[in-house]
């Protein structure tokens, strides 16, 4: 597999250079702000702002990228407006998953613990299962560590979808000995964040994740990446999602406020005891 390492170069160069890269910037432009940065005794990015040249959001961008923490620019925003973890990083929903993600650390990476992937379930199709595992992922990258998203809805899958990659192969054909070259595709942008698509939908989603090769496949993505979240059918379709958090070895559940039934979500907990996996906790989805 081969990761692009354009990210890691322009993280060691300037706020200038990024920005002058980002909106293109002419060299008479280039000099009008470091002139106007002299002047005011101001940053380069203030000075590129207060002249029109570049947007505060630009400035965030690039700071990111010399922080090595992924942001997307505003004209990558309208492809994946779901990832409000890396549109938004700053906002008030991307701050609650780094406080999940914390809560998630703390509980299930201790050191000395055996590793675990981490299956996000739900009791209902709508709780907002594949946003929360989607930016749960991003969160995960901005640490820093290789973090691999695994849609294993065989009934419904979206994370293509969400993050705009091919889904022509994937965890389908791995699962049915059809495996081809290439399922893991990294994020654009974020060095650190790969998505492992659903593939073709197959007509039996739950004996493909019953079968002995999707814990295989488990043990082994995780001797490969730092972080594995894997996106889970709804429990109201069937029992996949019990099944998947058996071999991820750990489960976060998530409801959506005020509409989940509490009935159905405590027998998705209850499912879950009866399994190998951890519940790591409940999440209530406001949003």
């Amino acid at each position: 597999m081969t990761v692009d390492t354009q990210d890691s170069n322009i993280a060691d160069r300037s706020i200038g250079s990024i920005l002058a890269n980002l909106r293109n910037l002419s060299a008479d432009q280039v000099e009008r702000i470091v002139r106007h940065q002299r002047e005011q005794s101001v940053r380069f990015g203030e000075a590129a702002v207060a002249l029109g040249f570049a947007s505060s959001d630009d400035v965030l961008f690039a700071l990111s990228q010399q922080f090595h923490y992924p942001y997307a620019p505003e004209e990558r925003r309208s492809a994946s407006p779901e990832l409000v973890a890396l549109n938004q990083p700053f906002g008030v929903q991307a701050e609650s998953l780094r406080a999940i993600r914390s809560q998630i650390i703390m509980r299930l990476f201790n050191e000395g613990q055996e590793r675990r992937a981490i299956a996000v379930v739900s009791p209902e199709a709508g709780d907002g299962k594949t946003f929360f595992a989607a930016n749960l992922a991003v969160v995960l990258a901005q640490l820093g560590g290789r973090t691999l998203l695994v849609d294993a809805d065989l009934r419904h899958p979206r994370q293509h979808d969400v993050f705009g990659v091919e889904n022509r192969a994937g965890l389908s054909g791995i699962l049915s000995g059809r495996a081809e070259a290439k399922v893991i595709q990294q994020v654009p942008g974020v060095s650190s964040l790969f998505v492992l698509p659903v593939g073709t939908t197959p007509p039996n989603p739950l004996e493909l994740v019953e079968r002995p090769a999707f814990g295989l496949l488990i043990r082994e993505l995780l001797s490969k990446f730092d972080h594995v979240v894997v996106d889970t059918p709804a429990a109201c379709f069937g029992s996949d999602s019990a099944v998947i958090a058996a071999r991820c070895g750990a489960a976060l559940v998530v409801a959506r406020k005020n509409e989940a039934r509490v009935e159905a979500l405590q027998d998705l907990v209850a499912n879950l005891a009866e399994t190998p996996a951890q519940v790591a906790g409940v999440v209530f989805n406001e949003f």
